[in-house]
């Protein structure tokens, strides 16, 4: 047989196996698909759940638990909220309880500056000066860094990076399915790494302390209290997604031939003269914030510390603020760079990519207006705290290890993912259980908060319920058409089960060497 002939069958082989892979796939994702499907809008959800947790507390309210709160020694009971009192107040408390909803301000004021800066156009082209100027060697590496960092700004990294991975390695002679995947890999699946805070961090926290108050009333949760293990995870993430890409997905992939009208884009991303020049003063805008910033922490006397002089402590001002000057450094920049570029020709145009933004932001507040009403309504009536102390029991009498209870907890997470797409609907949903639970055993909402995230992240990438699965299926198909769910999901499947094994491992190595999480975060929560 003629090596041409053996070429040949070989990659018809290859071909046939990606096939039977991409069919197998496509059944188990069919699956899912269909499950996922049944289960309700997320404001949907909060609504039944807050009917049952009503129709629960009435039924329970009835019956003596025995059980006694760890910290304040006071007998735990259901509180009924189908009370004429209990109804009352909720009613009367209906707003009041949305507005101070602490995940929604949060959110809101650090998206106003976000979505200017991104409007404006100022993340693209930072994304894209990152990438122009990086070897050939370490152009998977950079990639995933970029789709990183990327999460700052929300969805660029949807919308900006995952094409631009397959031009990018397109034009680098490589396949541009490998780019697309890794750059995939890098916005989706270490959607938990990052260490530049963003808007996510302060709302994960948000909900975590909304949890943990279920517990204990006083608790706080810093919203930067994971930024240390989110910050060196960037570092894991980046070696596992380039491993994967190079020793696993490029050799498989590089048989696919693409499409001979495929897009080639050598002229897509490229950079202005005078995108070139705005950038650099927006640059210098933001970095000049940053040094007036520190500046004015330095003093011992500095407003923005806290009474004794610290900056890390809860009541410090600068520890306050942490959201606020998220929207002061990237409005800032933002506004310099529309108004240079002539993306912002009034000061109306700044206001309506304000308005823009917030309008992407509507059913986020609708899932929160009634997860709001379910939180209180589930921590007023001890449903919680009993849930929590007789899980604090099983697991007490099961005698596990915490690490082997963390591991657990990254499982269950991610295969909730797999139904629940929303990262802060499913937290919401969980943590109320899961973090006073944890704390009844000794572990810290922030140690929950970093388990939960890494379970989070990790199934994204094969989950066609993810909102921008689509998108990605649709970026794939410029380049070979027939690429369906089933295909993108084989393709992501190795990064997804690397990425589990090696985040697991990481976080309790993590654990075990006593680095700190971030600030003003514990492993353990002294009962």
């Amino acid at each position: 047989m003629s090596k041409q002939a053996i070429n040949g069958n070989a990659q018809t082989s290859t071909e046939d196996n990606v096939q039977n892979t991409s069919k197998g796939m496509d059944r188990f994702l069919n699956f899912i698909e269909r499950t996922g499907n049944k289960v309700p809008d997320p404001a949907l959800l909060f609504f039944w759940g807050l009917l049952l947790v009503w129709g629960l507390s009435a039924l329970f309210s009835q019956f003596s638990f025995g059980l006694v709160h760890p910290i304040t020694q006071a007998s735990v009971e259901v509180n009924n909220q189908l009370t004429g009192d209990a109804l009352a107040n909720f009613l009367a408390n209906m707003v009041k309880t949305f507005t101070g909803f602490a995940p929604l301000g949060i959110v809101l004021v650090a998206m106003l500056g976000v979505g200017v800066a991104d409007a404006s156009g100022f993340i693209n082209t930072a994304l894209k000066n990152m990438l122009r100027f990086t070897p050939a060697k370490l152009l998977t590496p950079m990639l995933i860094l970029v789709a990183i960092v990327s999460h700052t700004a929300a969805d660029a990294g949807y919308v900006l990076v995952i094409p631009l991975g397959g031009i990018l390695f397109h034009a680098a002679g490589r396949h541009p399915l490998v780019g697309i995947a890794a750059a995939f890999a890098g916005v989706s699946g270490g959607f938990a790494a990052n260490f530049v805070p963003s808007g996510i961090d302060p709302l994960i926290a948000g909900f975590t302390q909304s949890a943990a108050q279920v517990f204990d009333p006083t608790y706080i949760v810093n919203p930067l209290s994971n930024i240390y293990f989110t910050g060196l995870s960037s570092i894991l993430i980046v070696l596992i997604g380039w491993a994967v890409t190079e020793k696993i997905i490029e050799p498989r992939l590089s048989k696919i031939k693409i499409d001979d009208d495929a897009e080639e884009g050598e002229n897509l991303g490229s950079i202005t003269d005078n995108e070139r020049r705005a950038f650099k003063y927006a640059l210098l805008t933001m970095i000049a914030g940053i040094a007036v910033l520190v500046g004015l922490l330095i003093p011992e006397g500095s407003a923005l510390r806290s009474s004794t002089g610290e900056l890390t402590a809860f009541d410090a001002p600068i520890m306050q603020s942490i959201v606020p000057l998220i929207f002061i450094l990237f409005i800032i920049p933002g506004v310099v760079y529309g108004r240079l570029v002539g993306k912002f020709k009034t000061n109306d145009d700044i206001i309506k990519s304000m308005s823009n933004t917030m309008g992407t932001m509507g059913s986020y507040i609708v899932m929160s207006f009634f997860c709001a009403q379910f939180l209180v309504a589930f921590s007023q009536s001890n449903i919680g705290v009993i849930l929590a102390l007789y899980g604090a029991q099983f697991l007490q009498y099961l005698d596990l290890p915490g690490q082997m209870t963390i591991v657990g907890m990254i499982l269950l997470t991610a295969f909730i993912n797999l139904l629940v797409g929303s990262a802060s609907a499913k937290w919401a949903l969980i943590g109320p259980i899961l973090v006073p639970m944890l704390m009844a055993v000794n572990i810290s909402p922030e140690l929950s908060q970093a388990a939960y995230r890494v379970g989070d992240s990790v199934s994204n990438i094969v989950s066609p319920l993810m909102v921008f699965f689509p998108l990605v299926v649709v970026y794939c198909q410029r380049y070979v058409k027939n690429t369906g769910i089933g295909t993108l999901a084989s393709m992501m499947m190795p990064y997804s089960i690397a990425m589990l094994i090696g985040w697991t491992l990481f976080l309790l190595a993590y654990w075990a060497l006593g680095i700190p999480l971030g600030i003003q975060a514990s492993y353990t929560y002294p009962l």
